[in-house]
C-alpha cells in the first residue's frame, strides 16, 4: 500500500477525520452497462429520501463544510464533491459518464455519502500527505482552469498537491490506460459503516474494472 499520513494540523481542525484506502490493479475501459443500472438504482434511491433543503444536515456532509469552516474555506463555495455530486442528481442533472474507475468512484461517493478520491499510482511519488493547502498552491482541476486551493485540505506527494475533497488535479486523475488505481474515502465524520463501504469499493473494482487482485484495502486515522 502506497504510504499516507494525515497532517496533525487538518487532525486538529477535524477530529474525526478517517480516510479509506483501496489500492488495486485495474483495466479501466469507457463504459459497463451492468455497472450504470447500479448507479441509475441509487440515483433513484437518493431522488426519493433526499432533498436539496436537507441535504447540508447529512451528518457526512456537514462534517466536511464544518472542517472546512475549521480550516478558513467557505463550504458554500468550495463544495465537497460529494455534496455537488447529489446535488446534481437532485436538480435532476445526472453524472457524467466518464469511465469506470471514475463511474466506481463516484457510486462509492454516493452509497456512502463522503468525498471519494481515486489516482494513477504511477503519477504519485510517496509519501502522501493530507494536509492543508499552503499559501499561493494552486493546481489545474480536471475539466476546470486553475484552482486556489490554499486553505483547502488538500491531498500532496513528494511534487506537491494533486487532490481535494473539493477537485482534483489532472496530473494523477483515472485514464483509460492507468493500470493501478489508489481510491481514497474521505470521511470527516464518524463512519462506523467505512469497512463496509471499502468492502463495496474492493467488490465493484474486482467486478467493472477487472481487478485481478486488491493490493490492499485499509484505514488511516
Amino acid at each position: 500500500m502506497i504510504q499516507i499520513s494525515i497532517d496533525p494540523e487538518l487532525k486538529k481542525a477535524a477530529p474525526h477525520l478517517t480516510l479509506g484506502l483501496v489500492e488495486a490493479q485495474v483495466e479501466v475501459t469507457q463504459h459497463d452497462d451492468v455497472l450504470w443500472e447500479k448507479i441509475d438504482a441509487c440515483i433513484k434511491q437518493i431522488t426519493a429520501s433526499l432533498s436539496l433543503e436537507t441535504l447540508t444536515e447529512a451528518p457526512e456532509i456537514k462534517a466536511l463544510r464544518d472542517a472546512y469552516r475549521a480550516v478558513g474555506k467557505d463550504p458554500s463555495r468550495y463544495r465537497g464533491s460529494q455534496e455537488a455530486l447529489l446535488r446534481r442528481i437532485l436538480q435532476g442533472k445526472g453524472l457524467y459518464q466518464i469511465n469506470t474507475v471514475v463511474d466506481i468512484n463516484n457510486l462509492v461517493s454516493l452509497k456512502s455519502r463522503h468525498s471519494v478520491g481515486s489516482y494513477d499510482v504511477e503519477r504519485l511519488t510517496p509519501p502522501i500527505v493530507f494536509r492543508i493547502g499552503k499559501p499561493g498552491e494552486q493546481y489545474k482541476g480536471i475539466g476546470k482552469e486553475m484552482i486556489n486551493i490554499e486553505g483547502l485540505p488538500v491531498f500532496a506527494d513528494a511534487n506537491g498537491p494533486f487532490g481535494s475533497p473539493t477537485s482534483d488535479s489532472e496530473r494523477a486523475m483515472i485514464r483509460l490506460e492507468t493500470k493501478r488505481v489508489l481510491m481514497v474515502i474521505i470521511a470527516f465524520a464518524e463512519s462506523p459503516n467505512l469497512s463496509t463501504h471499502l468492502e463495496s469499493a474492493r467488490s465493484l473494482l474486482g467486478t467493472f474494472a477487472k481487478s485481478p487482485a486488491v493490493i490492499e484495502a485499509c484505514t488511516v486515522g
